[in-house]
């Protein structure tokens, strides 16, 4: 036993997809039925050759590559995301308002410590991702679940219910993890009204908002018009990832829009943690932005394709509903009577698959008759084995 241990460290729960990994050990999977691993939203992939000859041109000429840097990431990509953004959103950004971090997950700490310590409250949907579930846990700051209806969308209404002296944020994912579901710009802003109303800061995560399936960015969509509000960075703090677009998940880098007042004080816990983003990083990213929009939406119409063939198979699997599928991600409930974290473990051995029970994303107790499933990382013959072993599988 460790001695001393900091309580709030200890009460947090394993990294789910660390504990779903170790279910594998000791199994075999014979070569007729390969581990199908729908456990975690990741591209498996290498990004594609002109960004690695950008990474290569920079890691052998760019001295300044291998040296710290500004602490909250490149100018150069700080102008060009508030070029962009601006641009998809409507709305105006300015390169002050943005800061690059070490992955999506820093961006989301790195906020937080700035709004929320200990004994405050945070409003998150249900299911709602665990690593923002844990790090709250880390901190001591309670996680207040808002509980979604059909198709896992939020209620402004019930999170209003849900709001007390000690509320400090309401966090929305969108395109969802692990729900998949895609808010509607209404639904959006009815959450922005409630927490300038009530004086709260309201964080959105849009990690996979490039394979949102209702417009492309690219093509002049836009997932809702909340930067277009001239007031907006009194109230909205906007979270980005580069791991998917890209492929760069081994290079780390996020991006935060947030008031420059709030990045002044996110600076601080920046130094601390890393001193500055991965410069490789920041520079794949920069050019992944100038040169691979077409490729991006390439991605997206696979990502597309593979979510519908989600979608008509759910259709023909008795038993077993579908409750939201977007983005990476199929959340679903199983016809089984036990429990789904009891059901994975055997799904590992009993069919070869590997993936996430509904436990691992609910307050405990919640979430026994659901799993998630990941399913970009698995092509058509994939899904459609998926579906074979999943109608094949008996409790």
């Amino acid at each position: 036993m460790l001695h001393p241990l900091n309580p709030a460290m200890a009460a947090t729960e394993p990294p789910p997809v660390m504990e779903a990994r170790r279910w594998l050990d000791g199994v075999s999977f014979p070569p007729e039925r390969p581990l199908l691993n729908v456990s975690q939203a990741a591209p498996v992939q290498p990004p594609p050759l002109g960004l690695r000859q950008a990474l290569a041109e920079a890691a052998l000429n760019d001295d300044a590559a291998h040296l710290y840097g500004p602490v909250l990431g490149l100018p150069a990509l700080r102008a060009e995301i508030a070029v962009q953004w601006s641009a998809a959103y409507g709305g105006s950004i300015a390169p002050g308002q943005v800061a690059i971090t070490q992955g999506c997950n820093q961006a989301f700490t790195s906020v937080m410590s700035t709004l929320a310590g200990a004994g405050d409250e945070v409003i998150l949907p249900t299911p709602w991702y665990f690593n923002h579930k844990m790090w709250l846990d880390m901190q001591g700051v309670r996680t207040v679940p808002l509980a979604c209806g059909a198709g896992l969308i939020p209620d402004p209404e019930a999170a209003a219910a849900l709001i007390t002296p000690r509320t400090r944020a309401i966090v929305l994912v969108s395109p969802n993890n692990p729900g998949g579901a895609e808010y509607p710009a209404e639904v959006l802003r009815a959450f922005l009204d409630l927490a300038r109303a009530r004086g709260l800061t309201l964080i959105v995560d849009e990690t996979y908002r490039d394979f949102d399936s209702r417009h492309s960015l690219l093509q002049g969509g836009r997932p809702h018009d909340l930067f277009a509000d001239p007031d907006w960075s009194d109230t909205l703090v906007h979270l980005y990832s580069f791991s998917k677009a890209y492929r760069l998940t081994g290079h780390r880098v996020g991006a935060i829009i947030a008031d420059r007042a709030r990045l002044a004080e996110v600076e601080k816990f920046l130094d601390t943690v890393a001193i500055c983003p991965s410069q490789l990083g920041q520079i794949a990213a920069l050019w992944g932005m100038r040169n691979l929009g077409s490729w991006v939406a390439g991605e997206r119409d696979e990502i597309l394709s593979r979510r519908a063939a989600m979608v008509a198979g759910f259709d023909q699997l008795e038993g077993w509903s579908l409750m939201g599928c977007g983005a990476y991600f199929a959340y679903v409930a199983h016809p089984f009577a036990a429990s789904s974290h009891d059901l994975a473990r055997r799904l590992v051995s009993e069919a070869g698959i590997l993936l996430l029970p509904g436990t691992m994303f609910r307050p405990e107790g919640e979430g026994r008759s659901e799993f998630r499933i990941a399913f970009a990382n698995v092509d058509a013959s994939g899904i459609a084995e998926l579906f074979r072993r999943l109608a094949a599988f008996r409790h």
